[in-house]
């Protein structure tokens, strides 16, 4: 494609050179965008945006954007993500939505995206500062392919997973952090990291018998909260058997003090349970501030528990009234 064609495009409005790129598409033309002067056109040629200085010289370029086809083997690739085995081989996870992947995009290190003609002209600038990311645009029923989503949304991306260094005695002494005891349900562990996020607790310590917070289901249950609050797998009895005594460890038991009764602090450990069994014995041992939370009216028949994503969200909110 040559300049002036280039320059008579870049005057029309941002939908029709959207519709110029479906256009190409279907026609199998489309090999790669092309970002210049505040829109994107389209070349057989791998090219890039020009400097921040007007030239003549088309060829003058900075950066490369190459945007390819999505091929079987990247299909393949990304759904082999749902198992863990396969995202702790190449230490990725996977994250869909417009919304969630935005949360992450400034936050991890991105590897591939695939995404929408749309969402990509929405998002050029950040298209523009990358390297090294593997660019596919695809169609809705492409995406389809990709999606664990029955419903998916503009855009898939793998990210690496961070690595995080934290001592457990140096947060806990003055903030509020979590404590997951044996939590599996994938549901379940993304809801609590989205309510912790939400009362603003940044970190989560989990058995090494809990879901993966790396599972699809997890990382699209955090809704972006994934980003804010750092998730720690450890040995929790070899880790509370190491806390420093005078940090409080709060856990939920029926035969716990009335929540809305007790001094709570500001700080401290906050241990919720297995979905089915509760709170070991061996992580038990170690609670120093045995807490209930009431049904009412007191001595009513019902429900034998509450779901450990529900109790965790009363707990937390109790404790952010409380101070």
């Amino acid at each position: 494609m040559e300049l002036k064609e280039l320059e008579k495009l870049k005057e029309l409005k941002k939908l029709e050179i959207l519709e110029k790129l479906k256009e190409l598409r279907k026609l199998k033309e489309l090999k790669t965008y092309v970002w210049y002067d505040r829109c994107f056109f389209t070349s057989r040629m791998v090219v890039s945006s020009l400097t921040s200085e007007r030239s003549d010289n088309f060829y003058n370029f900075r950066k490369i954007v190459k945007i390819t086809m999505l091929s079987k083997n990247k299909v393949k690739y990304v759904r082999s993500l749902e198992m863990k085995k396969f995202r702790k081989a190449d230490n990725v996870f996977v994250a869909e939505g417009h919304k969630l992947v935005g949360d992450l995009l400034d936050v991890f290190s991105c590897t591939y995206l695939a995404a929408t003609a749309e969402w990509l002209a929405l998002h050029a600038s950040w298209l523009q500062q990358q390297s090294g990311v593997e660019i596919n645009e695809v169609t809705d029923d492409e995406l389809k392919r990709l999606s664990f989503q029955e419903t998916p949304q503009q855009v898939l991306a793998v990210f690496k997973q961070p690595t995080y260094d934290v001592d457990v005695n140096e947060v806990a002494k003055r903030e509020l952090c979590l404590v997951l005891d044996d939590v599996q349900n994938p549901g379940n562990l993304g809801t609590i990291v989205r309510l912790a996020d939400w009362f603003g607790i940044e970190h989560i310590f989990c058995s090494r018998g809990c879901a993966d917070i790396y599972n699809p289901k997890t990382v699209q249950a955090t809704m972006g909260g994934i980003a804010r609050v750092q998730t720690h797998y450890v040995d929790l009895p070899a880790m509370l058997s190491a806390l420093d005594k005078t940090i409080p460890v709060y856990g939920t038991f029926l035969d716990g003090e009335n929540l809305y009764q007790k001094k709570l602090e500001h700080r401290g450990l906050i241990v919720m349970g297995n979905e089915g069994k509760g709170v070991s014995k061996a992580v038990e041992a170690f609670v120093s501030e045995r807490l209930y939370i009431p049904n009412y009216p007191p001595g009513r028949t019902t429900s034998e528990s509450l779901n450990v994503a529900i109790a965790t969200a009363i707990v937390c909110a109790e404790f952010r009234r409380m101070v």
